[in-house]
């Protein structure tokens, strides 16, 4: 979790869960360390320690022993500090831990942007697993036919027109292309007026 989560009562709920976290600090984070332990050299961690929180709410939050790790970013060119309640992971995993939490946020900001889910019909985890799975599936067969069709026009752009004309009868480039053709010139001879008498 990003540091914007870090609530010390929740985390400790976690903890009693017999879950694990791995969370950046904050700057002003309070840590007293009870001992250090060995990492490796040349792969960014700096340090590994176990330790509990300094400032009294958070120690009243939560009483029992935590790892602070601080590793070197060098792509970014600065200092992260995690905590974890896991004892047995290395320190470059819960390093690693955090950088896929990143990949993990931008699949979801990413299924925010580009499927048309509104809201969840169901709350239950097959219910928005299916309702998620059916999303991506859609958008994958859109993809699949701008492949096929050699469109121009964006993923989007074509998913709004087919979601407007799903039951048409029209190829879908000219559907997209907005040359559908109409017969309403020549079907328009063939109705009855209902006013006209």
């Amino acid at each position: 979790m990003d540091r914007g989560y870090l609530d010390y009562a929740r985390l400790y709920r976690l903890d009693q869960a017999a879950g694990f976290f791995v969370i950046r600090a904050k700057k002003n984070l309070r840590f007293a360390r009870a001992h250090s332990r060995a990492f490796p050299y040349g792969t960014g961690v700096r340090s590994d320690q176990v330790g509990h929180f300094a400032g009294p709410q958070a120690r009243r939050d939560y009483p029992e022993k935590l790892r602070r790790v601080r590793y070197w970013d060098q792509e970014n060119q600065r200092f992260l500090v995690f905590l974890t309640n896991h004892p047995a992971l290395p320190a470059l995993t819960v390093a690693d831990l955090y950088r896929s939490r990143w990949k993990v946020e931008l699949f979801f900001r990413w299924i925010k942007q580009h499927l048309r889910i509104k809201a969840f019909y169901g709350t239950s985890d097959n219910a928005v697993k299916t309702q998620v799975w059916i999303a991506i599936s859609v958008y994958v067969l859109i993809a699949i036919i701008k492949k096929q069709a050699s469109l121009q026009h964006s993923l989007h752009s074509i998913l709004q027109v087919l979601s407007v004309n799903a039951f048409g009868k029209v190829p879908i480039p000219q559907l997209v292309a907005g040359k559908a053709l109409t017969n309403d010139d020549a079907a328009s001879g063939k109705q009855l007026t209902l006013w006209d008498l």
